[in-house]
């Protein structure tokens, strides 16, 4: 074999191994869940919103710029159409100080307005968020009628992802009056950051 046909083989190897590493770079990334929330056992009293008293309250929290959390608004959409009676829910966006309406006003946004019922809100520097101990956009926090913490976690099985999941399917059978395997599951989002310089991220 020619030392061209070598090179070019070598060469080969070597697109290869690249092409394979990104690839299993990106499962991994996909499969990685961000940081769960600390939340306290009970709602906040320093939060200036308000749970429901005659239902379940969801709490969403979300990065309007955040990839990932597409899926998870889409799944949270849908999880109002699989149950009965839907919980009072809000879409929380932490955005930084002074940006612009255009900055805010992002298809996420404008996809959390066509939930049901939800009520979307603009978390100026990020006080809800730190009320609550969140810390990755995408995650959901349920409360029952007497605003105690029953479910913490996301709504996808990787970042990204659309479909059933483990967090859905136990937000469903507490919304349905069940009692699920377990009141938590991975959260796959962005880093909620303070950063009027973050761009889209994510998937």
């Amino acid at each position: 074999m020619s030392s061209t046909n070598h090179k070019l083989l070598a060469g080969g190897a070597a697109w290869l191994v690249m092409v394979l590493a990104g690839f299993f770079a990106l499962i991994r990334y996909a499969s990685l869940p961000g940081a769960a929330a600390a939340a306290a056992a009970s709602w906040p009293a320093q939060s200036s919103l308000e749970p429901a008293a005659d239902r379940p309250t969801l709490v969403f929290f979300a990065h309007p710029h955040c990839g990932c959390t597409r899926a998870s608004l889409n799944e949270l959409h849908r999880l109002h159409s699989r149950v009965t009676h839907p919980p009072l829910t809000y879409v929380v966006f932490q955005l930084p100080k002074g940006v612009s309406d255009e900055w805010r006003h992002t298809d996420l946004w404008a996809s959390a307005q066509r939930i049901p019922g939800a009520r979307v809100i603009a978390d100026e520097d990020g006080r809800e968020s730190a009320r609550f101990a969140v810390r990755t956009s995408g995650t959901a926090l349920l409360y029952d009628r007497g605003r105690r913490l029953v479910f913490s976690g996301g709504l996808t099985e990787s970042r990204g992802h659309q479909g059933d999941s483990f967090g859905q399917a136990r937000l469903i059978t507490l919304l349905e009056g069940g009692v699920p395997d377990r009141n938590d599951s991975p959260v796959f989002g962005c880093a909620l950051e303070n950063d009027a310089t973050t761009k889209e991220v994510g998937p």
